[in-house]
Protein backbone atom coordinates (compact mmCIF):
# COMPACT_ATOMS: atom_id res chain seq x y z
CA UNK A 1 0.00 0.00 0.00
CA UNK A 2 1.48 3.31 -1.09
CA UNK A 3 0.74 6.10 1.40
CA UNK A 4 -0.21 8.70 -1.22
CA UNK A 5 -2.03 8.05 -4.50
CA UNK A 6 -3.69 10.53 -6.82
CA UNK A 7 -5.70 9.39 -9.83
CA UNK A 8 -7.15 11.52 -12.64
CA UNK A 9 -7.19 14.71 -10.57
CA UNK A 10 -8.75 17.70 -12.36
CA UNK A 11 -9.40 21.27 -11.23
CA UNK A 12 -10.54 24.37 -13.08
CA UNK A 13 -11.09 27.94 -11.97
CA UNK A 14 -13.68 29.34 -14.36
CA UNK A 15 -12.39 28.61 -17.83
CA UNK A 16 -8.82 28.02 -16.66
CA UNK A 17 -7.94 24.36 -16.21
CA UNK A 18 -5.10 24.25 -13.71
CA UNK A 19 -4.89 20.51 -13.03
CA UNK A 20 -5.35 18.05 -15.88
CA UNK A 21 -5.86 14.34 -15.11
CA UNK A 22 -2.93 14.20 -12.70
CA UNK A 23 -1.74 10.78 -11.53
CA UNK A 24 0.74 10.51 -8.66
CA UNK A 25 1.80 7.37 -6.82
CA UNK A 26 4.30 7.84 -3.98
CA UNK A 27 5.84 4.84 -2.23
CA UNK A 28 6.34 4.52 1.51
CA UNK A 29 9.42 6.38 2.71
CA UNK A 30 10.00 7.93 -0.69
CA UNK A 31 11.39 11.42 -1.23
CA UNK A 32 9.53 12.77 -4.25
CA UNK A 33 10.30 16.05 -6.00
CA UNK A 34 7.71 17.89 -8.08
CA UNK A 35 9.15 20.34 -10.57
CA UNK A 36 7.86 22.58 -13.33
CA UNK A 37 7.82 26.23 -14.38
CA UNK A 38 5.64 28.83 -12.68
CA UNK A 39 1.98 28.14 -13.40
CA UNK A 40 2.51 24.40 -13.86
CA UNK A 41 -0.10 23.57 -11.20
CA UNK A 42 2.24 22.31 -8.50
CA UNK A 43 0.85 24.26 -5.55
CA UNK A 44 -2.72 23.66 -6.75
CA UNK A 45 -1.96 19.94 -6.61
CA UNK A 46 -0.79 20.32 -2.99
CA UNK A 47 -3.91 22.32 -2.14
CA UNK A 48 -6.06 19.53 -3.57
CA UNK A 49 -4.19 16.82 -1.68
CA UNK A 50 -4.42 18.83 1.56
CA UNK A 51 -8.15 19.40 1.11
CA UNK A 52 -7.94 23.18 0.88
CA UNK A 53 -9.78 23.14 -2.44
CA UNK A 54 -12.06 20.49 -3.92
CA UNK A 55 -11.27 18.66 -7.16
CA UNK A 56 -13.68 18.66 -10.08
CA UNK A 57 -12.81 15.03 -10.82
CA UNK A 58 -10.40 12.33 -9.70
CA UNK A 59 -9.47 10.55 -6.49
CA UNK A 60 -7.00 11.06 -3.64
CA UNK A 61 -5.95 8.20 -1.37
CA UNK A 62 -3.99 8.55 1.89
CA UNK A 63 -2.67 5.42 3.62
CA UNK A 64 -5.08 3.33 1.53
CA UNK A 65 -8.10 5.43 2.46
CA UNK A 66 -10.11 7.53 0.01
CA UNK A 67 -9.94 11.12 1.26
CA UNK A 68 -11.19 12.86 -1.88
CA UNK A 69 -14.18 14.36 -0.10
CA UNK A 70 -12.70 14.57 3.39
CA UNK A 71 -12.22 18.09 4.81
CA UNK A 72 -8.68 19.35 5.26
CA UNK A 73 -8.89 19.29 9.06
CA UNK A 74 -9.71 15.56 8.94
CA UNK A 75 -6.69 14.84 6.73
CA UNK A 76 -4.35 16.20 9.38
CA UNK A 77 -5.76 13.60 11.78
CA UNK A 78 -5.16 10.91 9.14
CA UNK A 79 -1.43 11.65 8.95
CA UNK A 80 -1.04 14.45 6.40
CA UNK A 81 0.95 17.62 7.14
CA UNK A 82 2.26 20.41 4.92
CA UNK A 83 4.23 23.63 4.76
CA UNK A 84 3.42 26.63 2.58
CA UNK A 85 5.21 28.57 -0.12
CA UNK A 86 4.41 31.78 1.78
CA UNK A 87 5.25 31.62 5.47
CA UNK A 88 2.11 31.49 7.63
CA UNK A 89 3.12 32.08 11.24
CA UNK A 90 1.81 34.28 14.05
CA UNK A 91 4.47 37.04 14.15
CA UNK A 92 3.71 38.36 17.63
CA UNK A 93 3.77 34.91 19.22
CA UNK A 94 6.88 32.99 20.23
CA UNK A 95 8.34 30.04 18.36
CA UNK A 96 7.18 27.64 21.07
CA UNK A 97 3.64 29.00 20.97
CA UNK A 98 3.43 28.70 17.19
CA UNK A 99 4.45 25.05 17.36
CA UNK A 100 2.13 24.45 20.34
CA UNK A 101 -0.83 25.86 18.39
CA UNK A 102 -0.05 23.48 15.53
CA UNK A 103 -0.04 20.57 17.96
CA UNK A 104 -3.22 21.68 19.67
CA UNK A 105 -5.07 21.40 16.36
CA UNK A 106 -4.80 17.62 16.63
CA UNK A 107 -5.91 17.40 20.26
CA UNK A 108 -9.28 17.63 22.08
CA UNK A 109 -7.68 20.60 23.85
CA UNK A 110 -8.50 22.74 20.80
CA UNK A 111 -12.13 22.89 21.94
CA UNK A 112 -11.18 24.45 25.28
CA UNK A 113 -11.06 28.27 24.89
CA UNK A 114 -9.61 28.63 28.40
CA UNK A 115 -6.68 26.25 27.91
CA UNK A 116 -3.31 27.65 28.96
CA UNK A 117 -0.80 26.13 26.56
CA UNK A 118 2.16 26.92 28.78
CA UNK A 119 0.65 24.73 31.50
CA UNK A 120 -0.09 21.77 29.20
CA UNK A 121 2.98 19.63 29.81
CA UNK A 122 2.41 17.18 26.94
CA UNK A 123 2.01 19.98 24.40
CA UNK A 124 4.97 21.92 25.75
CA UNK A 125 7.27 18.89 25.74
CA UNK A 126 6.29 17.92 22.19
CA UNK A 127 6.76 21.50 20.97
CA UNK A 128 10.21 21.75 22.55
CA UNK A 129 11.16 18.41 21.01
CA UNK A 130 10.05 19.63 17.57
CA UNK A 131 12.10 22.81 17.89
CA UNK A 132 15.10 20.77 19.00
CA UNK A 133 14.82 18.65 15.84
CA UNK A 134 15.21 21.77 13.70
CA UNK A 135 17.94 23.33 15.85
CA UNK A 136 15.85 26.15 17.32
CA UNK A 137 15.04 25.04 20.85
CA UNK A 138 17.40 27.73 22.20
CA UNK A 139 15.10 30.35 20.59
CA UNK A 140 11.86 28.87 21.90
CA UNK A 141 10.77 32.03 23.71
CA UNK A 142 11.69 34.48 20.95
CA UNK A 143 8.90 36.14 18.94
CA UNK A 144 8.54 35.19 15.29
CA UNK A 145 8.81 38.89 14.39
CA UNK A 146 12.33 38.88 15.86
CA UNK A 147 13.37 35.73 13.98
CA UNK A 148 15.21 35.50 10.66
CA UNK A 149 13.48 34.32 7.50
CA UNK A 150 15.51 31.12 7.43
CA UNK A 151 14.63 30.37 11.04
CA UNK A 152 10.95 30.91 10.24
CA UNK A 153 11.24 28.26 7.53
CA UNK A 154 12.61 25.91 10.17
CA UNK A 155 9.72 26.73 12.51
CA UNK A 156 7.23 25.77 9.78
CA UNK A 157 8.99 22.45 9.29
CA UNK A 158 9.00 21.93 13.07
CA UNK A 159 5.25 22.58 13.16
CA UNK A 160 4.65 20.00 10.43
CA UNK A 161 6.95 17.36 11.95
CA UNK A 162 5.43 17.88 15.41
CA UNK A 163 2.19 16.46 14.02
CA UNK A 164 4.01 13.15 13.38
CA UNK A 165 2.77 12.85 9.80
CA UNK A 166 2.88 9.79 7.62
CA UNK A 167 2.95 12.04 4.53
CA UNK A 168 4.63 15.46 4.51
CA UNK A 169 4.11 18.03 1.74
CA UNK A 170 6.81 20.71 1.48
CA UNK A 171 5.98 23.66 -0.75
CA UNK A 172 9.25 25.37 -1.73
CA UNK A 173 10.90 25.16 1.72
CA UNK A 174 14.09 26.71 0.33
CA UNK A 175 12.44 29.74 -1.29
CA UNK A 176 13.97 33.08 -0.35
CA UNK A 177 16.82 31.61 1.68
CA UNK A 178 20.46 32.64 1.53
CA UNK A 179 23.10 30.12 0.46
CA UNK A 180 23.99 29.32 4.07
CA UNK A 181 20.35 29.05 5.09
CA UNK A 182 19.68 26.69 2.20
CA UNK A 183 22.44 24.38 3.31
CA UNK A 184 21.03 24.28 6.82
CA UNK A 185 17.46 23.60 5.72
CA UNK A 186 18.66 21.02 3.20
CA UNK A 187 20.48 19.12 5.95
CA UNK A 188 17.30 19.32 8.02
CA UNK A 189 15.19 17.88 5.17
CA UNK A 190 17.66 15.04 4.64
CA UNK A 191 17.38 14.19 8.35
CA UNK A 192 13.63 13.57 8.16
CA UNK A 193 13.20 9.88 9.04
CA UNK A 194 12.18 7.39 6.36
CA UNK A 195 8.92 6.55 8.09
CA UNK A 196 7.73 9.92 6.78
CA UNK A 197 6.93 9.92 3.06
CA UNK A 198 7.95 13.34 1.74
CA UNK A 199 6.80 15.18 -1.38
CA UNK A 200 8.53 18.48 -2.13
CA UNK A 201 8.01 21.30 -4.63
CA UNK A 202 11.23 23.16 -5.29
CA UNK A 203 12.82 25.39 -7.93
CA UNK A 204 16.40 25.24 -6.62
CA UNK A 205 17.42 22.18 -8.63
CA UNK A 206 20.98 21.82 -7.33
CA UNK A 207 19.74 21.57 -3.76
CA UNK A 208 16.53 19.71 -4.46
CA UNK A 209 18.12 16.98 -6.59
CA UNK A 210 20.20 15.86 -3.61
CA UNK A 211 16.94 15.25 -1.81
CA UNK A 212 14.81 13.50 -4.45
CA UNK A 213 14.82 9.86 -5.55
CA UNK A 214 11.98 10.22 -8.02
CA UNK A 215 10.82 13.34 -9.85
CA UNK A 216 7.48 14.35 -11.32
CA UNK A 217 7.60 17.04 -14.00
CA UNK A 218 4.45 19.15 -14.47
CA UNK A 219 3.55 21.65 -17.18
CA UNK A 220 0.24 23.42 -17.85
CA UNK A 221 -1.41 21.41 -15.06
CA UNK A 222 -0.45 17.98 -16.40
CA UNK A 223 2.23 15.43 -15.56
CA UNK A 224 4.69 15.44 -18.45
CA UNK A 225 7.16 12.94 -17.03
CA UNK A 226 7.57 10.77 -13.97
CA UNK A 227 10.68 8.73 -13.22
CA UNK A 228 13.95 8.40 -11.40
CA UNK A 229 16.13 11.44 -10.79
CA UNK A 230 18.48 10.61 -13.67
CA UNK A 231 15.66 9.76 -16.07
CA UNK A 232 13.89 13.08 -15.56
CA UNK A 233 16.99 15.28 -15.40
CA UNK A 234 18.32 13.86 -18.68
CA UNK A 235 15.01 13.69 -20.52
CA UNK A 236 14.53 16.03 -23.52
CA UNK A 237 11.01 16.86 -22.23
CA UNK A 238 12.55 18.50 -19.15
CA UNK A 239 14.70 20.84 -21.22
CA UNK A 240 11.78 21.60 -23.54
CA UNK A 241 9.44 22.50 -20.66
CA UNK A 242 11.90 24.86 -18.99
CA UNK A 243 12.96 26.45 -22.25
CA UNK A 244 9.31 26.94 -23.20
CA UNK A 245 8.61 28.40 -19.72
Amino acid sequence: MNPLRVKGLCKSFGGLRVTRDVDLDVAAGERRLIIGPNGAGKTTLFNLIAGEIKPDAGEISLMGRDITRSPGRARAHMGLARTYQIITLFPQDTLIRNVSIALMGLMPLRWNPFANLSQCRDVSDAAHEALERVGLVHLADRKISETSYGECRRVEIAMALAQQPSVLLLDEPLAGLSVDERRGVQDLLLSIPRDVTTVMIEHDMDVALRFAERITLMHFGAVVLDGTRDEVVNAPQTREVYLAG
